[in-house]
């Protein structure tokens, strides 16, 4: 009996093992990711834009500018109408709708499909380029559909998520996958904070949601990475949340201003200070007369928390900063001489956040060349022993971007761009307006006393 019992026991466990356990647990998984798709699709949208180009048939750079100059309302030339397409969600029954800045930024018309085919008209409530994300409002006749938003901040590497969007504008697709890393960094915008998934997000996926497998929105499709397969990036929920808070108020961010320049504390910085810890963010500066200022930061302080949120590097702090509302008491603890002190400070609306609001073209060339530059203080020509009189300054050059990868550094100096004169921040930023983000730049830079050429071929995948 005994020995029947164990023959018995010895099949059931071999059937168990030589089953396909990755197809049952593929079955299941189906099934339950299935029903939530379906119930979860009307609230996902199809966006299209269309906005006119006029193309003119001068070649030649002089000529086009001669007759723009002179002959403005007689230019031979011809318009056409550029389609583009990407996807959206319903964020409120009234028609609120979230998707990416770029998805609609040259719009001149702006049109919502939804699930069924049914089209509406949508106007631009508020932009933010700075995080890439817009809020468009539609008027339906009756309630539509809503998402249900997660918490992005209680995701783990490892979980299972799912995207739904329009891609190549074939209709609602789903592809699935995990969080394969957060808080990633990309150059685009100075608040990069994104979630990489292997959740496939192809072109029209943009502005399209990003679900975890409770059916609830985590984050924001918006970038994939062109070097590397199957890596795609979305903008938490938690983030997009506050920025749309303040979209439908006031149709912009109001950012809150410290007053301080942060970096991240290294190794050596710790050593050298006597700070046992790796976390928060140096202050390396504090502006005069600033809220900081005026509170008592000192350079040489690590802020390790804000409000309730523990800080963990520069770049937390700085999102924080600029997401945390002006003119309400916020509780900082800052670390310093080893003791943690206790400050309450009101935060100001941001100095320069119309400068923040920068034009399309601008915004496209500046983040695909993925640097961040600054005008040239007093302190800092004389630290970097600069000798042009003007030219702004490189104050970072983002990891893997084209300026990286051509060999700007921190320091350098912008003196022209194409041949163009860069005598502040206004010229630099007009200059790049000028010229098409899609061909070569060719940089004069200052470094160490001596000048030097780099050229960026823009455009490039």
């Amino acid at each position: 009996m005994k020995s029947f019992k164990h023959l018995l026991f010895f099949f059931v466990l071999t059937a168990i093992l030589s089953f396909p356990l990755s197809e049952a647990l593929s079955h299941d998984f189906s099934e339950s990711i299935s029903a939530t798709v379906k119930r979860l699709t009307p609230s996902v949208v199809n966006i299209s834009t269309t906005n006119v180009i006029k193309t003119s048939p001068y070649q030649d750079e002089y000529f086009k500018k001669f007759f723009e100059k002179f002959f403005s309302d007689q230019m031979p030339g011809r318009e056409f109408r550029n389609k583009g397409l990407g996807s959206g969600f319903i964020m409120s029954s009234d028609g609120y709708i979230i998707t990416n800045n770029h998805v609609v930024r040259r719009a001149e018309e702006i049109e919502v499909i939804l699930e069924g085919g049914k089209k509406y008209t949508a106007k631009i409530v508020g932009t933010d380029p700075v995080t890439d994300l817009a809020l468009l409002k539609i008027d339906p006749e009756e309630p539509l559909p809503a998402v249900e938003m997660g918490d992005s901040s209680a995701l783990a590497i490892g979980d299972s998520v799912f995207a739904i969007g329009n891609p190549f504008g074939l209709g609602h697709t789903v592809t699935a996958g995990i969080v394969s890393a957060k808080g990633r960094a990309l150059g685009i915008g100075r608040y990069d904070n994104f979630i990489q998934t292997d959740a496939a997000i192809n072109p029209g996926n943009s502005g399209g949601p990003l679900f975890d497998y409770e059916g609830k929105v985590v984050g924001v499709n918006t970038a994939v990475m062109a070097r590397g397969q199957g890596l795609g990036f979305a903008i938490p929920i938690n983030m997009t949340k506050t920025v749309v808070e303040h979209l439908k108020v006031h149709g912009k961010v109001i950012r809150g201003w410290l007053g301080i320049m942060i970096q991240d504390i290294t190794p050596e910085i710790s050593e050298a200070l006597g700070i046992n810890r790796d976390k928060g963010g140096l202050v390396s500066e504090v502006k005069e007369r600033s809220p900081a200022d005026k509170a008592g930061i000192r350079r040489g302080d690590v802020i390790v928390s804000v409000g309730s949120e523990k800080i963990p590097d520069a770049a937390t702090l700085a999102r924080k900063l600029a997401l945390t509302k002006p003119g309400v008491d916020t509780k900082f603890v800052v670390l310093r001489d080893g003791k943690e002190k206790i400050f309450t400070i009101k935060l100001i609306e941001h100095p320069e956040n119309e400068k923040i609001e920068e034009s399309p073209d601008k915004l496209k060339t500046e983040e695909a060349l993925g640097i961040e530059v600054s005008e040239i203080t007093e302190q800092l020509r004389n630290r970097f022993q600069i000798k042009t009189s003007g030219g702004v300054i490189i104050a970072r050059v983002a990891r893997g971007s084209l300026a990286s990868e051509a060999g700007f550094l921190p320091g350098d100096v912008i003196v022209e761009v194409n041949g163009d004169a860069v005598g502040g921040l206004d010229e630099y930023h007009g200059v790049l307006e000028k010229h098409d983000s899609s061909g070569t730049l060719l940089f004069l830079i200052e470094r160490k006393g001596r000048t030097i050429y780099l050229g960026v071929k823009m455009g490039r995948e």
